[in-house]
């Protein structure tokens, strides 16, 4: 079945930060679409302003592996039933808005510790800030040149 951009961003939304509480969620979009409309770099490049180009950009999503870690990933987006709250924040990030203290983050992770790494994943991306479980990281020049 082909999910509508609506219906596949809510579900990612819901895999990838469903126990993250609004903000957390609402980051979590924004990073996907700071990513769809990104002014350089390999996102802009790959994405070219689609978001199914961004979700399914190989490596880049748990949520999209059919295999993790060497076994079968049973939270697939495919697996997930989005409730309302998660429809509510993909329309409110593909219409634009986006979490003020989250800047142009490209990047987050669960380090699954108390601190954040300075850089992500080198220093194609600098801290910003850590919203429930996931670390948030903003491009940096370097970025540009990937």
């Amino acid at each position: 079945m082909a999910y509508t951009d609506l219906e596949l961003f809510a579900r990612l939304i819901q895999c990838e930060a469903g126990g993250e509480g609004d903000d957390g969620m609402r980051a979590v979009a924004s990073v996907v679409m700071n990513r769809v409309n990104a002014p350089g770099g390999e996102y802009a490049r790959i994405g070219k302003g689609s978001l199914r180009n961004i979700i399914y950009q190989k490596g880049q999503f748990d949520c999209v592996r059919e295999v993790v870690g060497g076994k079968p990933n049973s939270q697939l987006v495919y697996n997930m039933s989005p409730e309302q709250i998660h429809y509510d924040i993909a329309e409110w990030a593909m219409l634009g808005n986006r979490l003020t203290n989250l800047g142009q983050a490209l990047w987050y992770f669960n380090p699954y510790k108390p601190e954040c790494r300075v850089n992500f994943p080198s220093k194609v991306g600098e801290f910003a800030i850590r919203i429930g479980d996931h670390c948030f990281y903003n491009p940096t020049e370097y970025y540009f040149e990937t």
